[in-house]
C-alpha cells in the first residue's frame, strides 16, 4: 500500500513551494500546464487526497460555529444555545445547530457533515449512547485534524479539549443540605444510570452530603431511572416512581437530578395522598419551564445554562483566533503541548413552593 503523502512532501519531492502544489491541485491558472500535470501525476501516484477540514482551517474561515446537542426540547440546552449565539454574534460568528438525539451514530454523522468545510469548530455535549459505549474516537479524530472542540455539561477526561461544566457534585450537596435544613430525615434520590457523568456526580454529591450530615446513605432510597423513560414514556416513569414511593413510605424529602424526575415525583406523591411540601419536600436540578410552572412550583438547583453557553463560545472563538499552526492534510503536531481550559460554573438554589 502506498504511503499517505502531504502537500509538504509533494513540494519537497518536486522542489516547488507548498502554495504551488496547492494551486496546481486546484487547477489554478496561475500555475503552468506542465507544472500542474507533473504535480497532479505525482499526487495521483501516491494516492494523495486533501483533507477538507485542514484546508478549511488553513485557507479560509467560515466564521461559523457548529453546536451539537443531544436534544432540543430540554430547557437547559436551549439556554446554552442562547448564550453561545449571544457571544458568537457579538464576535462576528454564526452558529449551526445539530442534534444527536442521544445517538452515537447520529453524533458521528452530524460531526462529519458539519466538519466538511461548513464550520470552524464545535461546541458540543456528548450523547448518552456515546457515553455508554465509551467510544470517543470521532472527537479525537476531529481534534487531531485541526478542528477545535469545546465540550460542555457532559464531558469526558479521555478527550483533550476545552470544557465548561456545571459543578454537579456541589450542586447536589447544596440541594441535600437544603433538605436537611428543612428537617427532612429520610431523603431519597431519583437519578440516572451511572454512565451519564452528570447523574453520577450528582449521586456522589447526594451521598457526600448525607455523610457530612451524619445520615445513612440507604441504597433503598436511591432510584436509578432507565434513560428510555423520558418525556415520551411518562406513564412508565410515573409508575416506576410510584412503586418507589409506595415501598419507601417514610420518605419526606426527594432530590431529583433533573426537573422531569422532580415534577413527576411531586405528581405521584400527591396522587398517593401526600402533600407537597408538608409531607414531602422536593428539589430538582435545572431551573427550566417545568420548574416554574409546576404545581406547586419547584425548588431547583440552577445550572446557569446561558452562562455556560457564553463561556463555551468565548473559549472556542479565543482558540480559533489563536491558531497559528500551519495545518497539513494528514499531519497535525500532536506533540505540541496545549494548555486546555476547564471552566466550572457554580450553581445556586432557587427556592419555590416545593420546600418549606
Amino acid at each position: 500500500m502506498k504511503r499517505k503523502i502531504t502537500l509538504k512532501q509533494i513540494a519537497r519531492e518536486l522542489d516547488v513551494s507548498i502554495s504551488t502544489v496547492s494551486k496546481a491541485l486546484s487547477n489554478s491558472k496561475e500555475i503552468s500546464e506542465d507544472t500542474t500535470q507533473k504535480i497532479q501525476a505525482f499526487a495521483k501516484l501516491y494516492n494523495y487526497k486533501p483533507n477538507n477540514i485542514a484546508l478549511s482551517l488553513k485557507n479560509r474561515k467560515t466564521k461559523t460555529i457548529g453546536i451539537l446537542i443531544p436534544e432540543i426540547v430540554h430547557h437547559f440546552f436551549s439556554t446554552v444555545i442562547r448564550g453561545i449565539e449571544l457571544i458568537a454574534n457579538r464576535r462576528g460568528y454564526n452558529v449551526i445547530v445539530g442534534l444527536s438525539n442521544e445517538s452515537f451514530t447520529k453524533e458521528i454523522i452530524n460531526m462529519e457533515m458539519l466538519a466538511n468545510g461548513s464550520i470552524d469548530g464545535f461546541i458540543l455535549s456528548i450523547s448518552k449512547e456515546t457515553l455508554l459505549k465509551q467510544d470517543y474516537h470521532h472527537f479525537n479524530a476531529t481534534i487531531s485534524q485541526g478542528m477545535p472542540i469545546v465540550m460542555f455539561d457532559r464531558v469526558v477526561n479521555e478527550v483533550d479539549c476545552d470544557k465548561v461544566i456545571v459543578d454537579d457534585f456541589n450542586g447536589a450537596v447544596k440541594a441535600v443540605n437544603k433538605l436537611v435544613e428543612k428537617n427532612c430525615k429520610h431523603i431519597a434520590l431519583i437519578t440516572t444510570m451511572d454512565y451519564v457523568s452528570v447523574g453520577r456526580l450528582r449521586t456522589q454529591g447526594y451521598i457526600e452530603a448525607l455523610k457530612v450530615n451524619k445520615m445513612i446513605a440507604d441504597s433503598n432510597l436511591i432510584l436509578k431511572i432507565d434513560d428510555s423513560l423520558d418525556e415520551n414514556h411518562l406513564e412508565d416513569l410515573e409508575l416506576e416512581i410510584e412503586q418507589f414511593l409506595k415501598i419507601n413510605s417514610d420518605i419526606d424529602g426527594v432530590f431529583a437530578v433533573n426537573e422531569l424526575y422532580a415534577v413527576t415525583a411531586m405528581k405521584v406523591a400527591r396522587k398517593l395522598g401526600r402533600s407537597i411540601p408538608d409531607d414531602v419536600q422536593v428539589i430538582g436540578f435545572t431551573d427550566g419551564v417545568l420548574s416554574k410552572h409546576a404545581t406547586p412550583s419547584l425548588t431547583t438547583v440552577s445550572q446557569h445554562g446561558q452562562k455556560i453557553g457564553e463561556q463555551a463560545a468565548n473559549l472556542l472563538i479565543d482558540r480559533l483566533g489563536s491558531e497559528d499552526t500551519e495545518y497539513d492534510e494528514y499531519i497535525i503536531d500532536n506533540d505540541r503541548k496545549t494548555d486546555f481550559i476547564k471552566v466550572v460554573i457554580e450553581t445556586e438554589i432557587i427556592e419555590r413552593e416545593s420546600t418549606k
